[in-house]
């Protein structure tokens, strides 16, 4: 998706080449008509609410991007969600990346049986 993912580019032709690409590789697309969902991904622009519905929007230079994608193959379904700049971005946007990629990571390493994540988190991202 990285490479795909430049100015210029709309959010519906994410998930054309999103859907082409799951069908290809002998997957369903798990989103696409769940509870009438229309689109294989969903595709949320900058300060947009998650789940977005892909659109003609073109992607501008400095946007960040988040993108949702669900995937059902051998009966198994995955999801993953994840945000990309569009070109080059602010430093305060490459911080906020940084500090949410940090964020994560920590309450990954606790995400263990037995634990309660917020109990274990504080601001250890912090990267201010």
């Amino acid at each position: 998706m990285l490479a795909i993912i430049k100015p210029g580019v709309t959010t519906l032709y994410l998930d054309r080449i999103a859907e082409s690409y799951i069908r290809d590789n002998g997957a369903t697309p798990a989103f696409k008509g769940y509870g009438g969902f229309p689109n294989t991904l969903c595709t949320s622009v900058n300060d947009e609410v998650v789940h977005g519905i892909p659109s003609d929007y073109i992607l501008k230079e400095g946007d960040i991007i988040s993108v949702d994608c669900g995937v059902i193959l051998d009966g198994w379904y995955g999801d993953s969600a994840y945000t990309f700049p569009v070109g080059e971005i602010s430093e305060e946007i490459r911080r906020l990346l940084d500090y949410t990629r940090a964020s994560l990571e920590d309450g990954v390493k606790v995400a263990v049986v037995g634990n309660r994540v917020g109990r274990h988190l504080s601001c250890s991202s912090d990267q201010s």
